[in-house]
């Protein structure tokens, strides 16, 4: 599996000059005590976690979803090593080393392929574009893997270039080369890629890797590229400072993430650096007035979600919450390894590494939010993605003691958001506490467009271009004290009030990972309330939720 090639790179590695050696007692050893409290304790613990997957023997991680037969994982391998860079014990930076040549070994370098630049999903699987693996994008290959290897490697020569071998940098500025004239490939609507400027987290990701690596390596066509795509992305940002990609429990991470890149490593010349610690501002001052700390977590609406209850899902942006806030305030449990989506725990220690700089970006008054409810409140805002939205999405939110909704005024040209996934794309949404966690209604997406309105305690939801065959699909949580629901009078914590338009005699089925009508979404087990339309109706579908803590 492993080449001649990538053999003489590890007997390079093996032989690391004494002022690079790793030792528990060097200077760099103490590097994760200087990491701000709470920093530390997510750096540790996501270490600790990760340690666990690491095969010495193939230089790589396991995957961490344990699901995969003992197969190896590409991106998290390169995430940890910048943290075995950052902990520098024992033989934290060969095995760093190691990992990072292994990753460069197996990035696509044929100029030709429309993946060129790319890095492999794991070390075992065939060449992407033969017969037996043919390319598909985001599945034997995804794009975005450029941005998230890249940006990691940036991280890791800026903090901790110093323990990098003169030839392993060389090799990571030819990998940031290569991913950065392979991103240019991109365009969106061409060959089945979907990289617009609306797409925040990559595009964040690319116009920084671009810029970075063109002042790197003096190459002034590619520095000016970034910058050019930065300023697409501000432009959007600026109509209404909010994200494209608004509120979504992961990518909100990626793209704070990415904007921290900006605000620290490049120069006053950058329009990057002009713009990124205003957009971490103004990204978190909206998130400040979605965060519920009672929930632990934030009102919908979610353009991207990987769940109903960040306290049930691992979510990007709670690892930044946890650096600002604590473990114990934010949606991670105690028992971190059980949540869904665990795998983006692996972005933990480099959020940690940069948490001291991006805790100078956030006001305040955003942090006294974060930490304890400010009462009953309304949010309006709105966000942009063309070539999907026809108009801005308009978005309301109501906040009161253990309750909140949140909706998302939209008329796409897809069903589903512009991820074109209804199981992640969440414009209206009812979250409460059960007395025993966090309950959750929300609509699934069945139609292009949906006028939907939060308010103090109700929900209003119309279909524009209903006809008499459009269909409301409603999901709702599973509950502790109900194991059985036949009506919304089951619902627990909460009396819900339905009225509108619609039939009223509504189809029930349960989604479950052992049975039932439904499959889950994103490991989410729920009841599904449909309602259709009268026979013979004419206008325009309309369904509304009044509710009432109990």
């Amino acid at each position: 599996m492993f080449s001649l090639k990538r053999a003489i790179y590890l007997a390079s590695i093996l032989a690391i000059p004494a002022t690079c050696a790793p030792s528990s007692h060097s200077k760099n050893a103490s590097y994760v005590s200087t990491l701000p409290k709470n920093s530390q304790i997510l750096f540790r613990e996501s270490m600790d976690w990760l340690d666990g997957f690491y095969d010495p023997a193939a230089g790589y991680l396991f995957d961490e979803s344990s699901a995969t037969a003992l197969r190896h994982e590409t991106r998290s391998s390169a995430w940890y090593a910048v943290g075995l860079l950052a902990r520098n014990e024992h033989d934290d930076v060969k095995n760093a080393l190691q990992i990072i040549t292994n990753v460069i070994e197996g990035q696509y370098k044929e100029t030709k392929d429309q993946w060129y630049g790319d890095y492999q999903k794991e070390p075992e699987e065939p060449t992407v574009g033969t017969a037996a693996y043919p390319e598909n994008i985001y599945n034997s290959w995804d794009p975005n893997w450029r941005g998230f290897i890249s940006t990691c490697f940036i991280v890791g020569l800026e903090e901790f270039g110093h323990l990098i071998t003169p030839e392993v940098t060389s090799l990571m500025e030819k990998s940031l080369y290569n991913a950065t004239r392979g991103d240019e490939y991109r365009v969106g609507g061409v060959d089945d890629d979907n990289l617009y400027p609306a797409y925040t987290n990559p595009s964040l990701m690319r116009a920084f890797v671009s810029g970075w690596t063109g002042r790197r390596l003096n190459d002034s066509n590619m520095t000016i590229s970034g910058e050019n795509y930065a300023t697409a992305v501000i432009d959007l940002f600026n109509r209404a400072n909010t994200l494209s990609e608004f509120n979504s429990g992961t990518y909100t991470g990626v793209s704070l993430y990415a904007l921290i890149l900006w605000a620290k490593y490049l120069p006053d010349d950058s329009v990057m650096k002009h713009n990124g610690a205003r957009m971490i501002q103004c990204t978190w001052e909206a998130v400040a007035q979605l965060w519920h700390p009672q929930l632990k977590n934030v009102a919908g609406p979610w353009d991207r979600s990987y769940g109903f209850d960040m306290n049930r899902y691992l979510s990007l942006l709670a690892l930044h919450l946890w650096n600002v806030i604590g473990k114990e305030k934010s949606s991670i449990i105690p028992k971190t390894a059980a949540m869904s989506h665990v795998a983006d725990w692996a972005y933990g220690p480099q959020f940690a590494i940069l948490s001291a700089f991006h805790s100078t970006l956030i006001p305040a008054a955003v942090v006294e939010k974060l930490n304890n409810f400010q009462g009953e409140h309304t949010f309006t805002s709105s966000a942009f993605s063309p070539p999907f939205d026809i108009y801005p999405r308009n978005i309301t939110a109501w906040l009161a003691p253990n309750v909140s909704i949140g909706a998302e005024t939209f008329n796409e040209t897809t069903i589903g958001g512009p991820a074109i996934n209804p199981g992640t794309f969440n414009p209206a949404i009812i979250q409460w506490n059960t007395g025993d966690e966090v309950g959750y209604i929300t609509w699934y997406a069945t139609e292009h467009a949906l006028t939907a309105v939060a308010s103090p305690n109700s929900l209003n939801l119309t279909y524009p271009y209903g006809t008499a065959k459009s269909i409301f699909s409603i999901i709702v949580g599973t509950f502790k004290k109900t194991r059985d629901v036949s009506s919304w009078d089951d619902v627990q914590g909460l009396s819900v009030k339905v009225s509108g338009n619609v039939n009223m005699t509504f189809l029930l089925g349960f989604a479950g990972e052992n049975g039932g009508a439904y499959s889950t979404i994103n490991d989410f087990e729920f009841w599904n309330f449909t309602y259709t339309m009268p026979t013979g109706f004419v206008g325009t579908p309309n369904l509304v939720f009044d509710v009432e803590l109990k």
